[in-house]
């Protein structure tokens, strides 16, 4: 009787030959596959974050200084124009600031669109702590 050694790696199974038929070998992979699925994976969920921004989202709110007068050492005028959705209306932050930088004052502003209208123009009287040196709109966002 002889023996025969196979070198077997400790703790690996041992399967008597033919008994189990054959083994199979790891599959393939497919990478291009897989970059392909997660690509358009990533185009629909583009979509559908763009369809339902739109449909969602907040709409266009623009404001623009036309100019400041009036600077006193308690107040400015601002006179700024809002860009809307058509009969919308908005709530616009002002801030004056003074020469070196720091905000000596600021307010909100509540603007409304004529039925049919996009662009108002607003001016406000702006009262202040100092001399403001410049009178500005931070933002504008939808009236609440």
């Amino acid at each position: 009787m002889s023996e025969t050694h196979a070198t077997i790696a400790p703790g690996a199974p041992v399967f008597p030959p033919g008994r189990y038929g054959r083994r199979r070998e790891p599959g393939r992979r497919r990478p291009i596959v897989r970059a392909l699925l997660a690509a358009g994976l990533m185009a629909v969920m583009g979509l559908v974050a763009v369809k339902l921004y739109n449909q969602y989202g907040d709409p266009e709110y623009r404001a623009e200084v036309i100019t400041y007068t009036g600077i006193t050492d308690s107040r400015v005028v601002v006179d700024f124009r809002v860009t809307l959705p058509p009969g919308g209306s908005a709530t616009c932050l002002l801030r004056a600031r003074a020469h070196d930088g720091a905000e000596v004052g600021h307010a909100e502003v509540a603007v409304s669109a004529r039925p049919g209208e996009r662009r108002v123009t607003v001016r406000h009287e702006l009262p202040t702590t100092a001399r403001p040196f410049v009178g500005e709109v931070l933002r504008c966002r939808p009236a609440t």
